[in-house]
């Protein structure tokens, strides 16, 4: 079974080709950084734009290195939820096009759903496990019982992780995407500010969310006072971000004695969490799983492989009245999807 997955819930316009014996057929992905370095982030209009124009190359392309005809494939697997709805919409309008055109079910697929199981594209994970998904949209704690029976765990309350990352980057004037940038240069520095650790210590009803609008002003506070090299500054941050994110989720790992961690998302790839992550996992006896680097990141091959899973153990599909939604929270997704389940 060949599944043909489309992704354009933010700016990378993304298609790609997944085959249930022969795995990972091809894996597109057309990034837009360049166009939206100038505004330090994602600038939905201009992301819109550059859908409509790279969508049918990118999907022509992996149809190429998949070396497959639209005609072989057997379902079309499309980022519906959450995401920016004018991207969004783009991919699912060139989803349900083709399904129209060549008579192939679409399969609806989640986009943080997606990030957590592109886990398995590569890995056996064993259920239940704890999934802490990082990008510059989604600061998110899940427990995966088994597929499609999600736990919201807890969220960030204002800024996603990824996206202070950006902010901060963008206050010492290094550049867009600002994650990559400040793990690198924070190899150079010193954690010489000791910076805020929000709600790290919480115990009741934020005890699993996050927030890092607080450590964002005190970075420009820091930054301000200018008396600290950007390294050090760069070093400080990180530190406290990361130490927040991995003590909310061995605390919650704990809380509910899962044995098994799935971290995903755009973060994912950032090293200092990964080495804390791996640290405190070896200390508790707890596996800890990330994807490979070319699987962080937003793409296709995840939302087809996730497609494909749905479409083989649940048989979801859905018309052509199907809307994308700009907000969906994970749990609430399979009724969303199944109505009547």
């Amino acid at each position: 079974m060949k599944i043909l997955g489309i992704e354009t819930s933010c700016d990378d316009t993304a298609v790609a080709v997944y085959d249930d014996e022969k795995g990972l057929l091809s894996n597109v992905v057309s990034s837009q950084i360049k166009i939206h370095e100038e505004w330090g982030g994602v600038f939905p209009e201009l992301a819109a734009r550059e859908h409509t124009k790279n969508i049918l190359p990118v999907l022509e392309r992996a149809l190429k290195d998949a070396d497959v005809s639209l005609e072989q494939i057997d379902a079309i697997a499309s980022t519906v939820a959450p995401g920016l709805i004018v991207s969004l919409v783009i991919g699912f309008s060139a989803s349900k096009a083709l399904a129209f055109a060549k008579d192939k079910p679409i399969v609806p697929v989640h986009h943080i759903e997606a990030h957590i199981f592109a886990n398995f594209i590569t890995q056996e994970i064993p259920y239940p496990f704890l999934a802490l998904v990082v990008s510059g949209g989604h600061t998110e704690l899940h427990i995966i019982n088994e597929f499609e029976n999600y736990k919201f765990l807890g969220g960030t309350l204002d800024d996603a992780v990824g996206e202070a990352y950006d902010k901060v980057a963008r206050m010492l004037g290094l550049g867009y995407p600002g994650g990559p940038i400040i793990d690198k240069l924070s190899k150079e520095g010193k954690e010489i500010v000791k910076l805020p650790r929000p709600l790290i210590n919480d115990k009741g009803k934020n005890r699993f969310n996050f927030s890092f609008s607080g450590l964002k002003s005190a970075v420009l506070r820091v930054v301000q006072e200018g008396k600290y090299k950007k390294e050090d500054i760069a070093r400080s941050f990180q530190e406290a971000a990361t130490d927040v994110l991995v003590y909310k989720t061995f605390d919650a790992a704990k809380e509910f004695n899962i044995k098994n961690i799935v971290v995903a998302g755009g973060v994912s790839a950032n090293s200092m969490l990964r080495e804390k992550m791996k640290e405190r996992a070896n200390k508790e006896n707890i596996n800890v799983y990330f994807p490979p680097m070319y699987l962080c990141t937003d793409n296709a091959g995840m939302v087809a492989f996730t497609g494909l899973k749905r479409f083989k153990e649940k048989g979801t599909t859905v018309g052509f009245d199907f809307e994308a939604k700009a907000k969906c929270r994970l749990d609430i997704f399979p009724k969303l999807i199944r109505p009547n389940r």
